[in-house]
């Protein structure tokens, strides 16, 4: 049985993976400010909250908004890492 894809995960479940994503805490952190820091997963999960204009990632599940202000805060994440590239 293949491995299921991310994006195959619904979004409450992707904002859990990705806040537990060491990579995704740096990310985080530079974000906000603090360049040599890496944030913990409850510092990471407050951080996607704000991003997505939520207060509960469970709320992903039915806010249209939120789930755009997700992806579009994964494909920062992505073209940060150098997974996807930059838009011109």
């Amino acid at each position: 049985m293949p491995k299921p894809s991310f994006n195959d995960f619904p979004a409450p479940k992707q904002a859990g993976i990705l806040c537990n994503d060491e990579r995704f805490q740096k990310f985080a952190a530079i974000r906000c400010g603090l360049p040599d820091q890496t944030f913990c997963q409850s510092a990471t999960a407050q951080y996607l909250r704000q991003c997505c204009g939520i207060e509960s990632r469970r709320e992903l599940e039915s806010d249209p908004t939120a789930q755009d202000k997700l992806q579009v805060l994964r494909t920062e994440f992505d073209v940060w890492t150098g997974k996807q590239a930059a838009p011109r």
